[in-house]
């Protein structure tokens, strides 16, 4: 039998890849920990500070301190000066590492990497058995991770650029309309919408009750109680009848039917309404989805999406790369005649929807 033949440059760089996503997973723990301890916090807009100083005003352990900021030096999260043995954050890696109200904060994603270790065991019992997980079953840090990290680009995008992509969406919401928030998780969309637009009133649903209790606490803690509510359901059949707006925003790909819950969105939909759905950014053929950003979402898709929505049937299991084309077939099945593209940037598809 002959030794494989192989290309030593191909070899070389498919390892250089390997060695950099070694370094980047070895170095999204050092994220996590530079999160939760507040590192990345006291160094915003801090100027120069030496390890000791770092150390004292997280109050930490300098040696470990001083490690941490050579590992995050070593990745770019921070700069070092030479001369006085000092370290820094730019204010973009501070907007990028510090600042939880930045739209480009980051730190909280890890949070997801680290749930999806943590539930290793599971996903290999449903590799092996074709069992599905829920989103339920998952580790808690999965659920602070997603609310934190989409809090943010939902800030940055839904008010200013998604809601005035859809025809005539805004005057509406601007005169009043009710608006089902469908798979709301923590509620962080709903009540961006319900501070910007007091006429209307909004009701989010989501099937686990946890992300249900915490929305609903943060709707009072807002102040917004008069006029958002949160409920446990199903996105098939929730209460409610004429709605000028039904939202998905990154859930319909995890939903274990996703097209009984697109036909529940039309009967309940406003004869005027409109559905937004915000899904993550796809083409439509797997030899177009090779970049970081596409790989990110498969391997989201992997152990969170395809699980739950398998695990929530199974009837249609799109998962996070499911693309226009075979939204707009889940729409077209439903009953709705009107599908485009509203937007789209790296990350986001923003499709509308009508009767």
């Amino acid at each position: 039998m002959h030794a494989p033949v192989f290309d030593p440059n191909t070899l070389d760089a498919l390892i250089g890849r390997a060695v950099s996503d070694l370094s980047a997973a070895h170095g999204g723990v050092m994220v996590s920990i530079g999160f939760k301890l507040g590192l990345y916090k006291v160094m915003a807009g801090a100027g120069p500070l030496t390890s000791a100083e770092v150390a004292t005003r997280a109050g930490c352990a300098e040696r470990y301190v001083r490690e941490w900021l050579n590992s995050q030096v070593a990745g770019g999260y921070v700069n070092y000066h030479a001369i006085s043995g000092t370290y820094e954050m730019s204010p973009e890696q501070a907007l990028v590492m510090a600042d939880p109200d930045s739209p480009a904060y980051m730190t909280p994603a890890w949070q997801v990497t680290a749930s999806m270790w943590r539930d290793e065991a599971k996903t290999l019992q449903a590799f092996r058995t074709g069992a599905g997980v829920s989103w339920g079953d998952h580790d808690d840090a999965l659920y602070c991770g997603v609310a934190s990290f989409y809090r943010n680009a939902y800030r940055a995008n839904l008010i200013p650029v998604w809601l005035p992509a859809l025809d005539g969406v805004v005057g509406q919401l601007e005169r009043g309309i009710r608006v089902a928030d469908v798979g709301c998780g923590y509620g962080h969309s709903t009540l961006l919408m319900a501070q910007a637009f007091p006429n209307s009133r909004f009701h989010g649903i989501d099937g686990h009750a946890p992300s249900v209790a915490e929305a609903t606490r943060l709707a009072d803690e807002a102040g917004l109680a008069d006029r958002v509510t949160f409920s446990v359901g199903a996105a098939s059949s929730f209460a409610g009848a004429d709605y000028g707006l039904v939202c998905f925003f990154d859930a319909l790909h995890d939903m274990g039917d996703p097209l009984a819950a697109v036909r529940h969105a039309h009967s309940v939909l406003a004869p005027d309404g409109t559905v937004m759905l915000v899904e993550p950014f796809a083409n439509d053929r797997t030899e177009d989805n090779i970049s970081p950003v596409a790989r990110l979402y498969y391997s989201a898709s992997v152990s969170l999406c395809c699980a739950h929505a398998i695990s929530d049937g199974g009837a249609l299991v799109l998962g996070a790369q499911a693309g226009e084309a075979r939204l707009a077939d889940v729409f077209r099945k439903a009953g709705f005649t009107h599908f485009r593209r509203a937007h789209a940037s790296p990350f986001n598809l923003v499709l509308e929807a009508r009767k």
